[in-house]
């Protein structure tokens, strides 16, 4: 695994996905923790701000109006226009591939 200095980390020692809804495309980040407290944000635009901790992580990602896909029901995708069964967060080898699969066109729900 490479390290949280020097290279770019594939995962930290916690790795959540986060999901927004801008117009018609969903739109995912990755919040990791590491050992260390500091937390990074991997976001659709290959981007990678740090954050002191988690706490400071996740409400930045609150105010730019991502939500824990973790923590979604059915009910929030809805409210957000999408079905929960139809997507997942993105899967890969190497961030290249995810960073393919961090924007995707939404089927809203009628």
């Amino acid at each position: 695994m490479q390290t949280e200095s020097g290279n770019r980390p594939l995962e930290g020692i916690t790795d959540q996905w986060w999901v927004a809804v801008v117009g018609d495309m969903l739109v995912w980040a990755r919040l990791s923790v590491f050992e260390s407290g500091i937390a990074e944000v991997f976001d659709s635009s290959g981007e990678r701000p740090r954050y002191d901790d988690e706490q400071h992580a996740r409400m930045a990602l609150l105010d730019a109006e991502f939500r824990a896909f973790d923590g979604l029901d059915e009910e929030d995708a809805a409210l957000m226009g999408f079905d929960l069964e139809s997507v997942a967060p993105p899967e890969g080898d190497d961030e290249d591939e995810l960073l393919a699969q961090m924007m995707q066109k939404l089927a809203r729900i009628q």
